[in-house]
């Protein structure tokens, strides 16, 4: 009984770890840069998500998230004079994840004929699962522009479902909205 508890322990942690939906959010930033000074923004020309010569729906989406964002912490946009460049990177990798689980058939024999009349000796062993699944990656650079330096880099890393495919403006909102709570420069608060 002890071995159908653990079993049933680790299944339910197992579950939980696959169900966290949050996304993975990593920032670096120049220590030495003042964000308070920034007062403008455009964005690179070509975007890192444009393809072949045109401007893709995912860097339209991209441009209209981050703008929002970028203004909600005071900034403009002004494609004369920026003082900041705002470039894009974004993947879909497809990944597999692999997992071993204890197990145990107790009494259940080679066909399960003994199922509820009778145990036998329990036969333990490793269960391994493969899960596969797509994996995005999107990286938001900043760019001082006079001096041509990286000062801050947001990358959002995420499980992609067919839900987040289905509604790629709303999940790229979401991830561009997770990413710049880590700007150095607080915007407006959010609910939870």
């Amino acid at each position: 009984m002890k071995n159908m508890i653990r079993l049933i322990a680790a299944a339910s942690l197992m579950t939980l770890a696959a169900c966290t939906s949050g996304p993975e959010v990593r920032v670096q930033l120049d220590r030495s840069a003042d964000f308070s000074q920034y007062r403008t923004f455009a964005f690179v020309s070509p975007l890192g998500t444009d393809r072949d010569g045109y401007q893709s729906i995912v860097s339209q989406n991209l441009k209209a998230a981050t703008q929002r964002e970028m203004e909600a912490r005071g900034l403009r946009l002004d494609v004369n004079a920026p003082q900041l460049l705002v470039n894009f990177n974004a993947s879909l990798d497809d990944k597999l994840r692999v997992t071993s689980v204890p197990s145990s058939s107790f009494g259940m024999g080679y066909y399960g004929y003994r199922y509820g009349m009778y145990s036998a000796w329990p036969m333990y062993h490793d269960s391994t699962v493969v899960h596969q699944y797509q994996q995005g990656t999107l990286n938001i650079d900043v760019v001082d522009a006079a001096r041509k330096q990286l000062v801050w880099e947001g990358v959002v890393t995420k499980s992609v479902s067919q839900h987040d495919i289905d509604n790629m403006e709303a999940a790229i909102n979401a991830a561009v909205a997770a990413a710049f709570a880590k700007y150095p420069v607080a915007g407006p608060a959010r609910p939870n």
